[in-house]
């Protein structure tokens, strides 16, 4: 159910803006919806592979890790038939695969089809600066990270109630947050991937519309004082009065907004004529004073 107005205009001036918003809110509408469509699209990434195993299965894609890191003795320990064919690849083409360091690592994703395993965390560090580097899959071992202490050392308790305190206060997630995603340049991916594929609609886009909506009121006021002047030059032609007279009446009430009426008036001489007729057609009363007879009662 749509609700509408059944009142059309009449006028040609009402009837161009009339055209020319409804044209105008036509083309915004529009273009506002299809911009918000194409914003709301999700890119979806094809990636080569989705996990471990499928990695492992590519005949296309080089992977490696950091030599004598803890990512490539997890491997060498790994009771997985499919970890330990990967660790067995890595160490024939330890040359072409396996890296000093993680920077290095990092170029040959960027150069090469080459896929670089290492620690999570470390991943989230370098996501967040290179929006062209993702992570794929999941984790392959989950292992924290501790402080070493002498055995049996006095400050041993006190650590770990420090760490169980910041932990449940978010201190140390506030801290993740600070050097991972705000320091160092991190955060740029996020804000790269906050903006939409979609233009924005600026002046440039939608400047021809504004244009019509323009030269559409502009040519609806020219016909509006168009049709009030023509309008003024036939009544003042048929009630016998001059032009200006005519025109300064009209201004005044449209000026003081009185009514939606205008008092009927009269042509100028029609009283006189009319009341020249009555006298013609009409004759005045004659004048009658009865005759009063009075008598007195001692004549009698």
């Amino acid at each position: 159910m749509q609700q509408g107005s059944e009142l059309a205009p009449i006028g040609l001036s009402t009837r161009m803006m009339a055209s020319s918003w409804s044209f105008f809110v036509l083309i915004m509408v529009s273009s506002y919806t299809a911009n918000l469509a194409a914003f709301l699209t999700v890119e979806t990434i094809v990636s080569p592979f989705s996990n471990i195993d499928e990695l492992a299965k590519k005949k296309t894609i080089k992977y490696g890790a950091k030599e004598k890191g803890s990512t490539l003795i997890f491997f060498r320990d790994a009771n997985y038939s499919t970890y330990r064919d990967m660790y067995k690849y890595m160490k024939a083409n330890a040359k072409d695969v396996l890296t000093q360091t993680n920077d290095e690592g990092l170029e040959k994703v960027l150069k090469e089809d080459y896929a670089f395993l290492m620690e999570s965390s470390s991943i989230e560090y370098i996501v967040e600066r290179y929006c062209n580097v993702t992570q794929i899959g999941g984790l392959l071992d989950a292992k924290g990270y501790g402080i070493a202490m002498k055995k049996h050392s006095s400050y041993r308790h006190a650590f770990n109630a420090a760490v169980l305190k910041l932990q449940q206060s978010g201190q140390i997630t506030e801290l993740k947050n600070k050097w991972w995603k705000q320091k160092r340049g991190g955060g740029t991916c996020q804000e790269e991937g906050g903006q939409s594929a979609a233009e924005e609609l600026d002046l440039d886009n939608v400047g021809g519309v504004f244009l019509v909506l323009t030269v559409g009121v502009a040519a609806s006021f020219f016909f509006t004082i168009a049709e009030l002047l023509w309008d003024i030059a036939a009544t003042a032609m048929r009630e016998n009065v001059s032009f200006k007279d005519e025109l300064i009446a009209e201004m005044m009430f449209l000026i003081k907004c009185g009514g939606f009426s205008k008092p009927v008036r009269r042509r100028k001489g029609s009283s006189n004529r009319s009341g020249e007729d009555s006298n013609r057609g009409c004759t005045p009363p004659y004048g009658f004073i009865p005759t009063i007879t009075t008598t007195n009662s001692d004549d009698k």
